[in-house]
């Protein structure tokens, strides 16, 4: 066996087929051949470049690439891969083990997908049992409700739906007018303060149910990515407080891919005590301006639709209207014990 492969335990039989670790970012054209072929076949307009992804795996949480991915190839010529990463929930306080399978289309439903998960599964199990006993442990994968063939198969394995992640647009005709309460004031942002924006946009989803701990770790990666533009974010003050943001992007190369002017009018944001008092939905209405005047078309997001605050129904009475649904498919993680050692 070479140094990289990967070992696993009744493989499909597949001739030419092989599994081997990560070799680097020499595997980033494959990589995005790959993410390209099978989001072509799905009719997906999911974009990535290969800066993106040179971004992402410099910036990579809980996640060692060289321990924690796997690659099939055939015939030396990688067809799919597969990634594990954890990261810790507060509410409900639990730990989610992320793991997905990219895989080009003519490779599809003949097992392949199976020997990646199971492999991620047990690398995964291995990581969980260094982590605390008494946090709920649970496998999660994000999936494409379009995405059939491979619903089939992780349902197949147990995996159950746990959550429905749904990306909204609404054109920027006719854009209703709203204000903000008394007191309450949008200021242009300046570098002192894109932490502290960042750290209360943060704070306000800690009640979400897919929250996750941000540090500086998740700071830096946010800020130094492509999405991080401070000077289009609306962010609401009430003297030095911060009541409520929206954290304003355009994705220039989906514009560019799909022959769309669309922003992206992400993790909107109220501080709880400001809630119900029409916050949310002046930075939104001031964020479709904005847009309109850069010469956007449209507008989008991403909503939980079970948010506790009722987001959904908010962006729905402001005119977006649902366009995909992502569903979180989960199944519950029980690591192996730890093997203590013995003296002979």
């Amino acid at each position: 066996m070479k140094t990289q492969d990967i070992d696993l335990e009744s493989p499909p039989k597949i001739e030419g087929l092989r599994f081997r670790k990560f070799k680097g970012e020499t595997d980033f054209p494959a990589m995005l051949t790959i993410i390209e072929d099978a989001a072509l076949e799905d009719q997906e307009d999911l974009i990535f470049t290969l800066a993106d992804l040179e971004h992402d795996y410099e910036h990579l949480i809980n996640c060692d690439p060289y321990q924690d991915m796997i690659f099939a190839e055939i015939h030396n010529a990688p067809v799919a891969y597969s990634r594990v990463e954890w990261q810790q929930k507060e509410n409900p306080l639990q730990r989610v083990y992320r793991h997905f399978v990219n895989i080009l289309p003519k490779w599809r439903m003949q097992g392949i997908e199976i020997a990646l998960i199971n492999w991620s599964e047990s690398r995964l199990k291995e990581i969980a049992i260094e982590h605390p006993v008494e946090i709920p442990k649970f496998y999660l994968i994000t999936c494409n409700e379009k995405k059939t063939w491979f619903i089939e198969i992780i349902t197949a394995m147990d995996y159950a739906p746990e959550r429905y992640i749904i990306e909204m647009f609404r054109s920027l005709e006719d854009i209703p007018i709203a204000h903000l309460p008394q007191g309450v004031e949008v200021r242009p942002v300046i570098k002192e303060h894109e932490r502290k924006i960042w750290e209360a946009s943060c704070e306000a989803f800690r009640d979400h149910w897919s929250f996750a701990i941000q540090g500086d770790e998740q700071f830096q990666e946010y800020a130094s990515s492509k999405y991080f533009q401070p000077e289009l974010w609306q962010v609401a003050w009430n003297d030095d407080e911060i009541v409520g943001s929206v954290l304003n992007y355009l994705d220039h190369d989906y514009n560019a891919k799909n022959n769309r002017l669309c922003g992206r009018t992400e993790d909107i944001s109220t501080q709880r005590k400001w809630r119900k008092q029409g916050i949310a939905t002046a930075l939104i209405i001031r964020s479709m301006q904005m847009f309109k005047a850069l010469g956007m078309k449209e507008v989008a997001l991403s909503v939980d639709t079970d948010s506790p605050t009722g987001a959904q129904k908010l962006y729905q009475n402001l005119g977006y209207k649902k366009e995909k649904t992502f569903i979180e498919y989960r199944k519950p993680l029980q690591p192996s014990l730890k093997t203590e050692k013995k003296d002979a």
